[in-house]
């Protein structure tokens, strides 16, 4: 319970209402795949899909545009493209979000998701634009 005598409360609690005002609008990413929905600034038109065919080429795309770094000794820094895309086709049918992240061979760490709407773990968020 907030005690309104508390001046130390209070400027916590005044911060936390400013950081979840800014999410919507600023850089920062979440925390939480599904959250994605909640950044209004982030929502394109030409990336939102009914189909999941055109979510996983788009994936594919991205993934083949930003290669992810390879070991020098030969073993398998990463899953395979063919093995990712593979669970992306087992799990987006059933609401499940996809994020790829790894480090290219320029030594970036790269992030790409593909969430689902309505999301199976956070349905009281809207969908940010209809599908198309």
């Amino acid at each position: 319970m907030l005690n309104p005598e508390d001046k130390k409360q209070q400027a916590v609690l005044d911060r936390f209402r400013e950081a979840a005002a800014e999410f919507q609008t600023g850089n920062m990413p979440p925390t939480m795949t599904g959250y994605w929905l909640m950044k209004k600034n982030q929502v394109s038109a030409d990336r939102t899909w009914a189909d999941m065919g055109i979510a996983l080429a788009w994936l594919t795309k991205e993934y083949e545009a930003n290669p992810p770094f390879e070991r020098t000794d030969g073993l398998e820094a990463y899953s395979s493209l063919d093995t990712k895309l593979d669970y992306a086709t087992d799990v987006l049918p059933r609401g499940v979000d996809v994020s790829w992240v790894y480090y290219t061979p320029s030594k970036n760490l790269i992030s790409f998701s593909v969430v689902c709407c309505p999301n199976r773990f956070h349905p009281e968020i809207a969908c940010p634009l209809p599908l198309s």
